[in-house]
């Protein structure tokens, strides 16, 4: 179950890398709260059908503040953070910072004594990341001159990220990762179409280009109901440490992407970079069974 849960985790960072690249690409139209609505607006419309097939469990009365506010906290904040945060940085710089998310969540899940860390842990998210440092490090040195900024905000957009890994899993054990995943996108939706309302930024959408809005259709369908069902099936199945560990691959297939898409370049070194990625997620999941780390 828990190889299940990381493979699942893998998957969707995989396809959230392509949500960054999406995500700066539609930012030269349409403002963050916008972007945020389209994406957690759809997603929910597609997720709230899925929900309602025979055998579904919404979560009950008793956890609906606790998933309300995992809500606000996963689908109202952070994604405002990490849409502002692609104004100011290159998608593979944003990534990068995202991929902060497994000591993020590490740091976090020991704190509140919920996931004791453990050396095989470290070792893999050490050496993932440095994996990810390593294919990204031509594009690290082609950054804009305000890419801090983004940086900062990815940062804290990977701290919303890693609080909601470490206290959603109860609550998805109680009702089941569709439910709970878009209970909590429908309440940040709502808080993002009520700021896009107020803020102007819906009367913008006549101006986006028919590829943009292939790419809102793909971010909405593809980067919001697929990649938080998949989130929430692997934080209902495997640690959180092990599900953020997976985020190191995002920054690669956003890199990929960024080519064809945003016309950012990449090195050589992405494939060796890829490698100690996925090397890095196998050690921390223990799927190397020739590591055999104290614990």
């Amino acid at each position: 179950m828990e190889r299940l849960g990381i493979l699942a985790a893998i998957l969707s960072s995989a396809l959230g890398g392509t949500a960054v690249v999406v995500t700066r690409y539609l930012t030269s139209t349409l403002d963050p709260l916008t972007i945020g609505a389209i994406r957690f607006a759809g997603g929910f419309l597609v997720l709230a059908a899925m929900a309602c097939w025979p055998g579904q469990q919404w979560p009950r009365r008793g956890d609906w503040p606790g998933t309300a506010a995992l809500g606000l906290l996963f689908f109202g904040l952070f994604p405002i953070l990490f849409a502002a945060a692609l104004i100011y940085t290159t998608a593979a710089r944003g990534a990068l910072a995202l991929s902060t998310l497994p000591l993020l969540t590490m740091a976090a899940a020991a704190a509140l004594r919920i996931e004791p860390p453990t050396l095989r842990k470290l070792l893999g998210v050490l050496i993932a990341i440095g994996g990810v440092t390593f294919a990204l490090n031509a594009n690290l040195r082609n950054a804009p001159p305000d890419a801090w900024r983004g940086d900062l905000l990815m940062i804290g957009a990977a701290l919303c990220m890693a609080f909601y890994n470490v206290w959603s899993r109860p609550f998805i054990a109680r009702s089941g990762p569709i439910p709970f995943a878009a209970f909590g996108m429908g309440i940040g939706a709502i808080c993002l179409c009520g700021g896009s309302l107020l803020s102007g930024g819906v009367s913008r959408l006549p101006l986006l280009s028919a590829p943009q809005w292939l790419a809102g259709a793909y971010l909405a369908i593809v980067c919001g109901a697929m990649i938080f069902f998949l989130w929430a099936y692997a934080l209902g199945r495997a640690s959180p440490t092990l599900v953020a560990v997976s985020v190191a691959v995002n920054p690669i297939t956003a890199s990929i992407l960024a080519v064809s898409m945003l016309g950012e370049q990449i090195s050589p070194e992405l494939l060796i970079g890829l490698i100690g990625t996925l090397v890095g997620i196998a050690v921390a999941s223990g799927l190397l069974p020739s590591i055999r780390l104290k614990r």
